[in-house]
């Protein structure tokens, strides 16, 4: 069979084969520690987990609109004006099937073959591909740990193209955690203010789990000039723990690409799952307390997995401002062990393949979020589990 020609350009989801491989491990009786996920390990809120039971009793269980029920969509728009002084309607906002889906359908909608995306790596593993399914050109654009991972002015001006159409940009960051500062932001606005063409996507879905009661603010708070062409992406998978709910949301002053992909997602998926919708509706309309316990353990762990890594010979590990991600640099693991012969290449991967093969422990290179010499674990997990699977790493590296 002769597939079809797009299928070369992209890959499988690095983060879902490295869970996929320690799943089976795991069913062959072996005792994997799985640190590759980000998928909090707590349970969806209990209201919320009511929410979509009440509305199976009531028989929602219909088709609704293709682009979300008229109560969701009024309740991403009060989320936007309580949560971040923004102001939209509903025909502003567009629900889809998880964040990654709005991003996907958006980038459909935007991107022609030949527009060039700019995107900062380390980036989320979907992005590029998105990009190459849509016909466009991603532009990876390097951001090194002495750079705090972070997309700088300059390199935006560098990376700008007359055929760039737009920049993503995911504050908190996975993999990093780190967080772009006011300041920060409004610098990169002061040079796209300068590029009309340009769209700038903000990847907010890890809006609410911010450390050291840092407060979350997107490009369009500090650049309301640029707001008809900020896109915000977010949803309810990763601060209320409804990671299979899927749900996201799309939010953009320009009706127009909303429309268009709405008329996308009719094609396609049709509405998200109305039941999901109504559990969503829940989450968004209730109270952020239900997020505090959760963002008190990720804090708690944040810190335990930082100190650790930094004591494990080969590793530098800098602290996040947000998501539940470490992301360490290792080039000095890689040489010692590759010295030792230990491992037979001197990557992140086959350091992540000795860690898992040999010392039963799962995390993610660093290469599939565009950065080498890097690996990612989540402390989306228990602070036992978290503690095993550091210990495993410590031992396999010192």
């Amino acid at each position: 069979m002769s597939l079809a020609q797009r299928m070369s350009l992209i890959k499988e989801s690095p983060t879902l084969a490295v869970a996929a491989k320690a799943g089976k491990m795991i069913k062959d009786g072996l005792d994997v520690i799985v640190l590759a996920a980000g998928e909090p390990d707590f349970d969806t809120p209990q209201h919320i987990k009511d929410a979509a039971i009440e509305a199976i009793k009531a028989g929602k269980t219909k088709y609704t609109p293709a682009g979300g029920t008229i109560e969701l969509k009024q309740a991403v728009v009060n989320k936007f004006k309580r949560d971040n002084n923004l102001t939209y309607t509903t025909n502003e906002v567009l629900v889809s099937a998880g964040g990654k889906h709005s991003i996907y359908n958006l980038l459909q909608a935007l991107i022609s073959p030949g527009d060039e995306v700019i995107i900062p790596a380390p980036y989320w593993v979907s992005y590029p591909d998105m990009v190459l399914l849509a016909g466009g050109t991603p532009i990876c654009v390097e951001c090194s740990m002495q750079e705090n991972y972070k997309f700088t002015p300059d390199k935006l001006k560098l990376a700008l193209t007359p055929k760039t159409k737009a920049l993503i940009l995911n504050s908190p960051s996975n993999p990093t955690g780190m967080v772009y500062t006011k300041d920060e932001l409004r610098a990169l606005a002061d040079v796209l203010i300068h590029h009309p063409q340009v769209y700038l996507i903000s990847d907010d879905i890890y809006e609410h789990i911010m450390f050291n009661g840092q407060r979350f603010v997107n490009i369009a708070n500090v650049a309301p000039e640029l707001l008809d062409r900020i896109v915000i992406i977010n949803g309810v998978s990763k601060a209320y723990s409804m990671t299979g709910w899927r749900i996201g949301f799309t939010a953009c002053k320009d009706a127009h690409l909303i429309k268009a992909m709405d008329t996308i997602q009719s094609q396609s998926t049709s509405n998200p799952c109305s039941i999901a919708q109504a559990a969503a509706l829940a989450a968004l309309s209730g109270s952020l307390d239900c997020i505090k316990p959760m963002l008190k353990a990720f804090t708690e762990r944040h810190e335990y997995a930082v100190t650790r890594l930094n004591k494990i010979k080969g590793i530098k590990c800098l602290p996040a401002q947000g998501a539940f991600y470490a992301f360490f640099e290792c080039s000095g693991a890689i040489n010692n062990l590759y010295l030792a012969g230990k491992i037979t290449e001197k990557t992140d991967l086959a350091l992540s393949n000795y860690l898992l093969d040999n010392f039963l422990v799962a995390g993610v290179p660093g290469s599939a979020f565009g950065l080498g010499n890097h690996i990612r674990i989540s402390f989306a997990t228990s602070i036992q589990k978290l503690e095993t699977g550091l210990d495993r790493i410590e031992k396999a590296l010192n």
